[in-house]
């Protein structure tokens, strides 16, 4: 056997092995969510949300946030707070801006005393907590 042939039947699995490990580490996604678990999460603060029910709009809004920033825990991103955590994550919603609008809607429903949300406000911050779970591959 000819050794150039070999040696390019090396050089291919090794190039192919690089290509690999470079597509491995520059990966977004480097976790593994218990999708089941947040699934069953996410339905009880969606099914928790009753128009008929004004104490049901903070609560939900609260109970999403808190999942989210689970999520970005488990993601192992850096930060003391929800909102570091979501500094260095804006590179994984499809929108950022829409997660920032219903994190800071759970910081005025728990910082200002007397904050009260309507239903449609409530309604549209579960669904941008929905799509960053999604874009996370939480949900």
């Amino acid at each position: 056997m000819d050794m150039s042939i070999v040696f390019l039947g090396v050089a291919i699995i090794i190039v192919g092995i690089m290509v690999f490990v470079a597509i491995s580490i520059t990966s977004k996604r480097r976790y593994s969510f218990d999708k089941e678990e947040y699934q069953t999460a996410w339905l009880k603060i969606e099914n928790g949300l009753r128009k008929d029910n004004k104490a049901s709009y903070p609560t939900s809004v609260i109970a999403a946030d808190k999942l989210l920033d689970k999520a970005l825990t488990e993601m192992a991103l850096p930060g003391k707070t929800m909102g570091d955590r979501l500094k260095r994550a804006g590179q994984y919603f499809s929108s950022v801006n829409s997660v920032w609008y219903a994190h800071k809607m759970r910081n005025q429903i728990a910082h200002e005393h007397g904050f009260e949300i309507s239903y449609e406000q409530a309604k549209h911050a579960l669904a941008s907590f929905r799509q960053a779970l999604k874009d996370l591959e939480a949900i």
